[in-house]
This record gives C-alpha cells, structure tokens and sequence, in this order.
C-alpha cells in the first residue's frame, strides 16, 4: 500500500430541501474509480434520513451558513483522522466523470505546497459561465492555471493548509468565504489552482437569486478588505468594488441592498485583521489579479 498517497473525504452541506439532487450526487461520488475515504454531509438546520451506507451525516439545529457548515464538515474529517485532502461539493452538482479523486489525489501527491484546486463548474450542455472562470481574463474557461481565488461548488482542500490557515471565516456565512481563505492560503505560500479537466456538473443559476445576495456580498467585501488588505490598499478596494457595483447593478432595490450591507461591513467586523504580506500583495498582482479588484 503507497502511505505517501493523499487520502480523498468529501464534504457536502444541504438544507435538506435538493434530496433527489442529493442523492444523486452521493451516487456520482460513490463510482469514483479511486474511492473517498469518507464522505460526510451536514444537514445545515436540517435534518437527514435515507443516506447511503457509509455516508457520515451531521445534522446541526440552526444553519451556520456555508462558512460555519464546511467548517463543521472539515472538523468531522479531521476527526477521522485519515484523510489528507477534502472535496466540498454543491449539494446540487453532480461528477460526470469517474476519474476525479484520482486526479486530485495525482495532484496533490506531485505537489506538496498545493493548498486549494478549484473545478470547473459547467452547466448540462457543457458551457461555463464567465462567473465562473476565478480570473478576470475569464474568456477561456479551459485555461489552467494558478489563481488567487476558488469556486465554492467544487474545490479540493489540503488539510494541512486547512490547519495553517485555521478554515473557513464563520461569520461571512456565504459570499467571498472562498476568496477570504484563499488570500490567507497564498499568504502563507500555498498554491491555488484552477483544473479545468476537474468538471462539476451544476445547473445553470445566478447568484442574485437568493434574497439577501445582495447585502451579503457588500457587507463581505468589506469585511475581506478590513481583514487581510495592508492599509492603504483598503480604501483603493473598497472604492473600485463601489464604482463597479453602481455600474453593473441594473436593480434598483438590489443596490439599496448592497450599499446598507457596504455600511454595515464598515461598521461591523468579520474577525480579527491579519493583513496580507506586501510580497503577497506582489505574487496576486503576477498571478493577473492585484487585490485592488
């Protein structure tokens, strides 16, 4: 048996509502040809019945959001205490092919600094929305490469970077969770890579669905640039997601949601700051996304 060969866990949350979705992805996960070594799902406020054999299931009183759920997932694996590398999953995507732990256990192993892989996220005909491209030259979803951020639907996470950087910010509860740990990842010189050939299957959604989309992702953003940006890169960051969120909100209603999250991040914290390191502020800047956008 090869000991030096990462070990898979898969992590799913759900609010109990996608359970045909659910299962089948549970399904997609099972005829992996390199087995998980656990999967685990959080039922995130709700409760779970009618899981597959072997299945984990965490089932929380209260939804702690997606930053609190993955981190109640992580620290379930970690407990198991066999497995190197985890694999959150939308609870609504589905693996349409058989060969991804593997290749993700054939990344990892090649590569001991790799922190984060993030998939590809493709709709049923195959096209990736330019959303979902973690770049801002975002025109060929099929480029690899290294970024600085990740898709929330599918991504791979080392365990021992999960351990360095202390996991997910519990109270984002959802939007930007992904780009906060990611900044801290590179911080501490860890990798984070975009595999195209890693493909989650997703239906095809905008985020602007759910109700609080918009306060969510203002009130996070500014809680990510008080917490990780050097000073005067702050005031840079803020102004420009201002000015760019008043040229491409087309609703009205959306924009008063996103200016009182705007003041409600600025007043509030989302922890404690830790400012990146200007070297690191340089690697993003070579990686094609300075963090001033």
């Amino acid at each position: 048996m090869d000991v030096t060969r990462p070990r898979v866990g898969v992590a799913v949350l759900t609010m109990g509502d996608r359970m045909p979705e659910l299962l089948s992805l549970l399904e997609s996960v099972a005829k992996q040809d390199e087995p998980a070594a656990r999967v685990v799902v959080v039922g995130n406020g709700a409760a779970l019945a009618g899981l597959p054999d072997g299945v984990t299931a965490v089932e929380l009183e209260e939804n702690l959001g997606v930053s609190g759920g993955r981190n109640v997932a992580w620290r379930r694996l970690r407990e198991f205490g066999d497995v190197d590398v985890l694999v959150d999953l939308d609870d609504d995507g589905l693996l349409i092919e058989a060969d991804v732990f593997r290749r993700i256990a054939d990344l990892y192993e090649a590569d001991t600094r790799l922190g984060i892989v993030s998939f590809r996220i493709a709709d049923e005909t195959g096209a990736t929305q330019r959303r979902h491209v973690p770049r801002l030259r975002a025109k060929d979803p099929m480029r690899r490469g290294l970024v600085t951020t990740f898709l929330g639907g599918g991504h791979a996470l080392s365990m021992p970077m999960l351990e360095q950087t202390g996991g997910w910010p519990d109270a984002f509860f959802f939007t930007h969770e992904e780009t906060d740990l990611a900044w801290r990842a590179i911080d501490r010189g860890w990798d984070v890579l975009y595999e195209p050939q890693l493909v989650l299957q997703h239906p095809k959604t905008s985020p602007a669905r759910h109700a609080v989309y918009y306060r969510m992702t203002a009130r996070n953003r500014a809680w990510l640039a008080k917490r990780h940006l050097p000073a005067l890169l702050v005031p840079v960051y803020l102004g420009v997601w201002v000015v760019l969120t008043v040229l491409r909100t087309k609703s009205l209603a959306g924009l008063r949601a996103w200016f009182g999250g705007f003041a409600e991040g600025i007043r509030s914290s989302g922890g404690p700051r830790r400012p990146i390191m200007w070297r690191t502020v340089w690697r993003m800047s070579r990686l094609g996304r300075p963090p001033v956008v």
